[in-house]
C-alpha cells in the first residue's frame, strides 16, 4: 500500500506519523500556539526531526462550535504558511487541511502533496475534480453538516453501515474522476457521540472493507478527556494508549499533535507484528 506524493512513493505497509501544525487562533489544542513565523518553524522541525512523514496544515478551526471563516482569510492564513514552510524544508511532504477546492488549488499550486478534507468533498461541489487534476493524494473523511453544526446530527440508523456506505459512495465519486490515493478518516468527534467514537474504535477492522489507508485522528481530543475527567491538555498519556489501540485496529497514519510518543508507538506496534 502507497501513496504517491509529487513523485515520492511513501510505503504504508509500515504505519506513518502525521504531525498537527494548525495555524488558526481558536483550536482545540494548540489555538494561536504557532502564529509566528519562528514558532512555526521551530516546531516543524522538532516534528520531522521526532518522526513525521507528513506536516498537516490547516488555517480553519474544525473543533465542534468553531467559528466560520471566510475563504479570503484561510488563503491568508494558508498560502504564505504553505510557502514558508517549503521554502525552509524543501522535502516536507505537505499537507492542507481544508475543505475548499480554492485554497486546495491555490496551496498544490505553491508545493503542497495532499490535501485532507474534513467533508470529503461534499462542502465544496469542486474540490473533487480540483483534487483530481493535481494528480494528489486525497483524504476524505466521515462527517454530517459542517463544524458549526455536526454534533446535532449524531443519530444514525446503523453507525457503522452508515458511515462504511457513505465511504463506499465518496470513493465511488472521487475514482470515477480518475482519483487513486484515497485515503479514508472515520471522523472522531465528528458528528459523533462519545460512545459512537469507542464503537468506531473497537470495530476498526471493518474499515478495511473499503481497501483504502485509513488515517486515525484521535489526538488529545474530548473522546479522551472526558472519560479521564481531564482536558485536552493532559490527555498526552490517553492519547498514546489509543494510538496503540488503533494501530492494532489497522491504521495506516497517525494524525497527531505529539510525533516523538506516536512514533515510538508505531515502533513499539511493529515489533508486536507476528513474523
Amino acid at each position: 500500500m502507497t501513496l504517491n506524493c509529487k513523485g515520492r512513493l511513501i510505503d504504508l505497509s509500515t504505519p506513518k506519523v502525521m504531525g498537527i501544525l494548525n495555524h488558526t487562533p481558536d483550536s482545540f489544542y494548540d489555538g494561536g500556539k504557532y502564529r509566528d513565523k519562528n514558532a512555526i518553524l521551530k516546531q516543524t522541525e522538532k516534528m520531522l526531526n521526532d518522526g513525521a512523514t507528513f506536516i498537516d496544515v490547516g488555517g480553519y478551526s474544525s473543533r465542534p462550535g468553531a467559528d466560520y471563516v471566510t475563504e479570503e482569510e484561510e488563503l491568508k492564513r494558508m498560502l504564505p504558511l504553505t510557502r514558508l514552510l517549503l521554502d525552509h524544508f524543501p522535502d516536507i511532504i505537505l499537507s492542507i487541511d481544508t475543505f475548499r477546492s480554492k485554497v486546495a488549488s491555490a496551496c498544490l499550486n505553491a508545493g503542497a502533496a495532499i490535501i485532507n478534507d474534513i467533508s470529503a468533498g461534499k462542502l465544496d461541489p469542486n474540490m473533487l475534480q480540483t483534487v483530481a487534476e493535481y494528480h494528489a493524494p486525497y483524504i476524505m473523511m466521515h462527517m454530517r453538516g459542517n463544524p458549526q453544526t455536526m454534533q446535532q446530527q449524531t443519530a444514525y440508523d446503523n453507525l457503522l453501515v452508515d458511515i462504511i456506505a457513505y465511504f463506499s459512495e465518496r470513493i465511488a465519486a472521487a475514482k470515477a474522476l480518475g482519483m487513486i490515493d484515497l485515503i479514508i478518516d472515520p471522523g472522531f468527534g465528528f458528528a459523533k457521540t462519545l460512545s459512537q467514537n469507542y464503537e468506531i474504535l473497537q470495530k476498526l477492522d471493518l474499515f478495511q472493507t473499503l481497501e483504502h489507508p485509513l488515517l486515525i485522528g484521535i489526538s488529545r481530543k474530548s473522546m479522551i478527556y472526558k472519560v479521564l475527567e481531564t482536558d485536552a491538555k493532559n490527555a498526552l498519556n490517553g492519547t498514546t494508549a489509543l494510538h496503540m489501540a488503533s494501530l492494532m485496529g489497522g491504521a495506516n497514519i497517525l494524525r497527531v499533535h505529539d510525533v516523538k510518543e506516536a512514533y515510538e508507538c508505531v515502533k513499539l506496534a511493529e515489533r508486536l507484528k507476528p513474523e
